[in-house]
C-alpha cells in the first residue's frame, strides 16, 4: 500500500510535468513573430499635430499583437505649435500623451514656452514619467525625475534619462524661467555622464538617452552628437530639436523622426538581455490610426475650431513660413508683414514713445513665425499657428550701438539659420556674411550665445529714410520675448528702458490686417520688401 502510494504520487508529479512541458511548448509555438522583442516607439518635435498619436496608438497595437513589449517615449517639443495645444498651454498635448499611454518623455525649450510653472502644472496631469538630467531648480535639484529604470517581462534593464538643450533658456521667454539652471558644454556632458554612472551602478543592460538637442551647427557645442562625443556608456540616443529625419547620424546610434509625426521611431531590443537589434523610422503616413485616440483628437480640433476656424481676412499672395530659405536667415513677406503691424500699433498713438517717428524701428526673431499664410481665407487660427507663443508688443529704448550689437549677435551664424534672425521694418540694413563674426571670449550670462566683440557683418544704411546714428536713441518695436533677452537679444534685456504694450502680437496682426489693409492682405506683401540685403 505504502509501495502503490508512493508509485502514485511519483506519476502524478511525472503526469505534471509532462502537462507544463506540454503546455510551454503549445504556447511557444502560438507566440507571435516579435515574442522576446522590446519595441521602444518613439516621437519627438510633434508641435501639437495631435492627429498623430492615433498613428502611435495604433503601431503600439500591431506590435503588441505579434508579442512584443512596447514602450512609448517622447523627446520633448509636444506642448506647442498649432492651436489644438497652444490654446490650453500645453495641457491637451499632456492628455493626449496619457491617451496614447506614453511611458516616459523628455522636454524640450518649448515646454517652457507658457512659463515653467505651467510646465509644472501640465506635469502633474502626466500619467507618464517625465524626465529631465540636465536642468536645475534654485536649489540645485533636477527640475524632474533623474532617469527611470523599466524592466521587461523577461528580465532586461532598461534605463531612461532625459536631457534638454541648454538653448532653452534664451529659446524660451528668460523672464518665464527665472531661477533655473541649464549647464551647457562640459558641464552639460558632466550631468549626462554622472547619469549614465549611476545607471550603470543599479545594473541596467542598456542606457538609452532622450535627447532634446538636435544637430544643427549653430547648436554647437550643445548637439545630441556633441554629448555623444564627450560621454561614455549611452547605448542609443533618441533625438529631437532640430527636426531633422534620420536612423543614424556620422555612425552613431542616434535616431530623429522629424516634426509633427512624419514618422515613428522604432526601436528594437532583445526582452532578456536588452541588447539592441534593430533601429529604424516607419512612414507615419503608412500606418492606419487608432479609432479611440482619433476620436480624442477630434474633441479637441473641434473644440478648438468652433472659436477659431472663423474667417476674417484674405490674403491674395502666399507669405512665407519656412525657416531657410525663410525666416531664419533672409527677409520674408511675413515678417515684413507682421512687423508693419507693429510698427502700426504702436505709431498710431505716437505719444507712447519718448524719441521721434522717426527714430522707430521693428524687429521680430524669425523663429517666432511658425508657419506660412495661404493664399484664401484667413483666420484666427491661421494667425495663432504663425504666432503660436502668446507674445505680447513691446518697446525697447537703445542707442545705435546697441542696436547694431543685437542685430550683429543675431545673424552670426547667416545664412545658416537662426531663431534670433532679425525679420525688421523701418531700417534698410546689410548683412555681409563673408566676414567673420567677431564673437567675445565669453557667453552672455545664462545664455549659449556669444556676443560680438566688435561690429563686421552688420551695416545699419538707413533708418526710415535717414541716416543711422550710433549715438542716438532708438525705440525698437519687438515682442516680450525679444526684450527679455530670448535668443540673441540680450542688448535688448540690458538697455536702459522698456515697457510692455500687453498687446497679444497676434491680435496686433489681426487688426492691421482688418484696419488698416481693409481684410486684403494684397501684391505689396507679394514679395519682401527690400529691407535686408544678405551678401554670401
Amino acid at each position: 500500500m505504502n509501495f502503490s502510494k508512493k508509485f502514485f504520487a511519483v506519476l502524478l508529479v511525472a503526469l505534471i510535468a509532462m502537462t507544463m512541458v506540454f503546455a510551454q511548448s503549445i504556447v511557444e509555438v502560438t507566440h507571435g513573430e516579435m515574442y522576446g522583442k522590446t519595441v521602444v516607439l518613439h516621437s519627438n518635435d510633434v508641435h501639437g499635430s495631435v492627429e498623430g498619436y492615433a498613428k502611435m496608438a495604433a503601431l503600439r497595437d500591431a506590435f503588441e499583437a505579434m508579442d512584443a513589449e512596447v514602450i512609448l517615449v517622447d523627446a520633448g517639443d509636444f506642448s506647442q505649435g498649432t492651436t489644438y495645444v497652444s490654446v490650453s498651454k500645453g495641457a491637451d498635448a499632456i492628455a493626449m500623451m496619457n491617451a496614447v499611454g506614453y511611458t516616459y518623455s523628455a522636454i524640450g525649450n518649448h515646454e517652457f514656452d507658457y512659463g515653467y510653472p505651467q510646465l509644472v502644472e501640465n506635469a502633474a496631469k502626466a500619467e507618464f514619467s517625465i524626465l529631465c538630467s540636465n536642468i536645475f531648480d534654485a536649489n540645485g535639484n533636477p527640475i524632474f525625475a533623474n532617469y527611470a529604470v523599466y524592466e521587461t517581462a523577461q528580465g532586461a534593464k532598461i534605463g531612461f534619462f532625459g536631457m534638454d538643450t541648454p538653448e532653452a533658456q534664451t529659446k524660451a521667454n528668460p523672464s518665464l524661467i527665472k531661477g533655473l539652471t541649464f549647464p551647457a558644454g562640459a558641464e552639460m556632458y558632466a550631468v549626462a555622464q554622472n547619469v549614465v554612472d549611476a545607471l550603470k551602478a543599479e545594473g541596467v543592460d542598456t542606457i538609452i538617452c532622450l535627447a532634446h538637442l538636435g544637430i544643427d551647427e549653430s547648436s554647437e557645442p550643445n548637439t545630441s552628437y556633441d554629448l555623444l562625443n564627450n560621454t561614455t556608456g549611452i547605448d542609443f540616443l533618441i533625438d529631437g530639436h532640430s527636426h531633422s529625419a534620420f536612423s543614424t547620424f556620422d555612425g552613431k546610434a542616434m535616431q530623429q523622426t522629424g516634426t509633427a509625426f512624419a514618422n515613428v521611431g522604432v526601436v528594437v531590443l532583445d526582452s532578456k538581455t536588452g541588447e539592441i537589434c534593430d533601429n529604424y523610422l516607419q512612414d507615419a503616413a503608412e500606418i492606419a490610426s487608432d479609432e479611440a485616440v482619433a476620436a480624442a483628437a477630434s474633441v479637441i480640433i473641434e473644440k478648438v475650431n468652433a472659436e477659431y476656424a472663423i474667417k476674417f481676412g484674405v490674403s491674395e499672395v502666399e507669405l512665407n513660413g519656412d525657416k531657410a530659405p525663410g525666416n531664419r536667415n533672409l527677409e520674408t513677406n511675413n515678417g515684413d508683414l507682421i512687423t508693419d503691424a507693429m510698427m502700426w500699433a504702436i505709431l498710431k498713438d505716437e505719444a507712447s514713445i519718448s524719441v521721434p517717428a522717426e527714430n522707430v524701428v521693428a524687429i521680430t526673431n524669425g523663429g517666432g513665425i511658425r508657419a506660412w499664410i495661404h493664399a484664401g481665407d484667413i483666420t484666427k487660427k491661421d494667425i495663432n499657428t504663425v504666432l503660436p507663443f502668446g507674445n505680447t508688443v513691446a518697446v525697447v529704448y537703445v542707442t545705435g550701438a546697441e542696436l547694431l550689437e543685437a542685430l550683429e549677435a543675431s545673424t552670426f551664424c547667416t545664412p545658416t539659420s537662426l531663431g534670433g534672425f532679425p525679420q525688421t521694418a523701418g531700417m534698410v540694413i546689410t548683412v555681409d556674411t563673408t566676414k567673420a563674426y567677431d564673437a567675445n571670449a565669453e557667453t552672455y550670462p545664462a545664455s549659449t550665445y556669444y556676443g560680438p566683440a566688435s561690429i563686421n557683418r552688420v551695416t545699419i544704411n538707413s533708418v526710415n529714410g535717414k541716416d543711422f546714428d550710433v549715438n542716438a536713441t532708438y525705440a525698437v518695436i519687438t515682442n516680450n520675448f525679444c526684450a527679455a533677452g530670448g535668443d540673441t537679444y540680450y542688448a535688448f534685456a540690458s538697455a536702459s528702458a522698456q515697457f510692455d504694450t500687453g498687446l497679444p502680437l497676434d491680435e496686433v496682426v489681426m487688426a492691421y490686417i482688418t484696419d488698416v489693409l481693409g481684410g486684403v492682405v494684397g501684391q505689396q506683401y507679394a514679395e519682401p520688401q527690400g529691407r535686408m540685403t544678405v551678401i554670401e
